[in-house]
């Protein structure tokens, strides 16, 4: 069974050479557990122009030990535990959510982090966002893979073997509908760890649709990845960078996002096809602006045309193409010329 290189996440077409890039505004735990945040997240990234609002679902129960230390190696103070406890999404808020997201013409997503968030968002979603972290976690992804939604599968952490090893594992699970993200695991991560060519890697290796889960302060780099051929771009957003929280110091505030989508756009415009010719505005411009032949002094009836009687200046079309200057030379003239005039065909013998 092959990875299928184009399909749908709900009404959008993800993978093919002109579908838009699917646009992920990750929330995150920058809902602060207060639905109200929440629901106004899934306004701004609405006005926003995203594709997808995704939150995430896990518990500090199945994410950890209770007794693991804290991760002093990233700053933190708080066991995992205790951290992950205070920023869970209550569980009773997806179907609501969903049922505002999908008011307001935007599709929900969450990040199932076990097996029993899997079975409650499998009615609630159109495809499942897999965390990096999970992706060596078999028996979970299988259980996600055996849903038969689309997976996209972020890859921080990891390398090529791992995520080998993990699509071999969905696709004996019967589905082929699968981007894998490149993703650098670090929050925030600095430019020079993003590897945007590694998205060209997995896509050579595993003939499936690409993108980038991107976790810089930039607005750039998604832009440079879909310009490259990224078909999914996800990126954390938040109400305010000054917000107490895990996720929001990396975040992008409302405005960023909307720029960032915007310039995603424009570079999809930009973008064309593989086909080199003009555009129709300047076919149309060209023909009063293209370089034509011209005398540079009087020329008389009979007279040759030479380098010392014509030269090129933007004629228009009315003159002969500057292309054809070397043709004319060493040809006569068939009236009298005056100085600066263009040179017609009918000025030819």
């Amino acid at each position: 069974m092959r990875f299928q290189k184009r399909f749908k996440i709900k009404n959008k077409w993800l993978g093919g050479e002109n579908d838009p890039c699917f646009i992920i505004a990750e929330v995150g735990s920058n809902h602060n557990r207060d639905f109200k945040t929440a629901k106004k997240l899934i306004d701004v990234a609405k006005e926003a122009g995203a594709d997808a609002v995704k939150f995430q679902t896990y518990s500090a129960q199945t994410l950890y030990p209770k007794n693991k230390k804290p991760l002093r190696l990233v700053g933190e103070k708080k066991k995992p535990f205790d951290i992950i406890k205070e920023i869970e999404l209550p569980r009773e808020w997806q179907k609501p959510l969903a049922d505002y997201a999908k008011s307001k013409n935007i599709i929900f997503m969450s990040t199932p982090f076990d097996s029993q968030a899997i079975d409650e968002l499998t009615n609630l979603v159109s495809a499942f966002k897999w965390a990096s972290l999970e992706l060596i976690d078999k028996l979970l992804l299988e259980y996600a893979a055996k849903k038969h939604k689309p997976l996209i599968i972020s890859t921080g952490f990891y390398g090529i073997s791992e995520v080998k090893k993990s699509l071999d594992w969905v696709k004996k699970a019967g589905n082929n509908k699968v981007c894998v993200l490149q993703c650098t695991g670090l929050y925030p991560a600095a430019p020079k760890d993003v590897n945007l060519r590694a998205m060209l890697a997995m896509r050579n290796a595993f003939k499936l649709p690409v993108g980038l889960s991107d976790h810089t302060m930039s607005i750039t780099i998604p832009v440079a990845a879909v310009a490259m051929g990224a078909k999914v771009i996800e990126k954390h957003f938040t109400l305010s960078r000054k917000s107490k929280g895990p996720d929001h110091s990396f975040a992008l505030e409302p405005d960023e996002l909307k720029e960032m989508i915007l310039n995603i756009r424009d570079a999809e415009k930009a973008l064309g096809s593989f086909v080199k010719k003009p555009v129709q505005e300047e076919i149309t411009k060209e023909k009063v602006l293209r370089r034509g032949i011209v005398s540079k002094c009087k020329i008389k009836q009979g007279e040759k045309f030479s380098l010392e009687n014509i030269f090129t200046k933007r004629t228009g079309n009315q003159a002969v193409s500057a292309s054809e200057f070397f043709r004319v030379i060493g040809e006569k003239a068939k009236r009298n010329i005056a100085a600066d005039q263009i040179i017609k065909k009918r000025d030819i013998v």
